[in-house]
């Protein structure tokens, strides 16, 4: 039994592995290994590399192949958008394209669905009529509590674009943090070893924060932040180590400190911009109206 597939777009510069588990079925990785040295899989009638990038219009013929997928396997079921969901979500649009799109995403929904949270952003957007006729591809993250820009690729050539710009540190954000304290420097960078765990693995990783003081009085102040890594909860962890943790921050506080504070996580991602092809693009986000209302009490002014 032979099966032969053309590649399109959406899987142009895709590994060969990873396309087999798309297309084909989930199995592991030694199962593909093999079926390539037996000439069971192969590219334009040549054998190839498990991480051979396939092209567009590349003929990938599979034979002597019935893989049964595993019947154990957890399925993720997508969240269902509702009417409400739907109708909340042509807010959210800061721009629409025929390749990506920008939100101004809301605090306390996550950006895909995970064990603790099924609402999510991508499977809202896979809904609506922005994205007709295509999917949503995510490209980077923010926490869940967090607002403001996020990105999400409506084919996989841009969204392998923007992994790749963000990689390369070509795609640079702003954020706009309500911190507890004051900083002693108007301006400086934050440079910390952060830890990670994987299981029962550690892992060390460099992350580096650029901050400017907008403004501030003798509790609260107002912070410009620009993180040179992507690390995860970077901006959370990184003002906690420095005595700074943002306001409404139930994860990483400081304890006894923040205990009457019920509000929002106050970290907005404000503004994002990077160049494609020689075009740069800005985008920013509206401020929340939490973000303003506690502004406003800490008698703090961002412009």
């Amino acid at each position: 039994m032979k099966n032969i597939f053309l590649v399109n777009d959406d899987f142009e510069y895709s590994r060969l592995d990873r396309w087999f588990r798309k297309n084909v079925c989930e199995v592991p990785q030694s199962l593909i290994e093999k079926n390539i040295r037996k000439g069971n899989i192969k590219v334009n009638d040549r054998k190839e590399r498990s991480s051979y990038k396939l092209k567009k219009g590349d003929e990938i013929i599979i034979k002597n192949i019935s893989f049964i997928p595993n019947k154990h396997k957890k399925i993720n079921i997508k969240y269902k958008a509702t009417s409400k969901d739907l109708s909340a979500s042509s807010n959210l649009f800061v721009e629409n394209n025929d390749n990506f799109v920008v939100i101004n995403k809301p605090s306390g929904i996550a950006v895909q669905s995970g064990t603790k949270s099924r609402k999510n952003i991508i499977d809202i957007l896979r809904s609506t009529e922005e994205f007709k006729n295509t999917q949503p591809f995510p490209v980077h993250r923010i926490d869940k509590e967090t607002t403001g820009i996020l990105i999400v690729a409506k084919n996989r050539k841009y969204a392998q674009l923007f992994t790749s710009l963000f990689r390369m540190r070509k795609i640079h954000k702003t954020y706009l943090g309500i911190v507890l304290g004051v900083p002693q420097q108007n301006k400086g960078t934050m440079k910390d070893e952060l830890f990670y765990y994987e299981g029962k693995r550690k892992y060390k990783t460099l992350a580096i924060t650029h901050f400017t003081v907008l403004d501030t009085n003798k509790n609260y102040s107002l912070l410009k932040l620009s993180p040179e890594t992507g690390r995860k909860h970077q901006l959370r962890k990184q003002l906690l180590l420095h005595g700074f943790p943002i306001l409404g921050d139930n994860k990483y506080r400081m304890f006894g400190k923040q205990s009457h504070m019920k509000n929002s996580l106050m970290l907005h991602s404000y503004k994002i911009n990077f160049s494609i092809q020689n075009n740069k693009y800005i985008y920013s986000a509206d401020i929340p109206l939490e973000f303003k209302k506690n502004l406003k009490e800490k008698y703090l002014k961002i412009f």
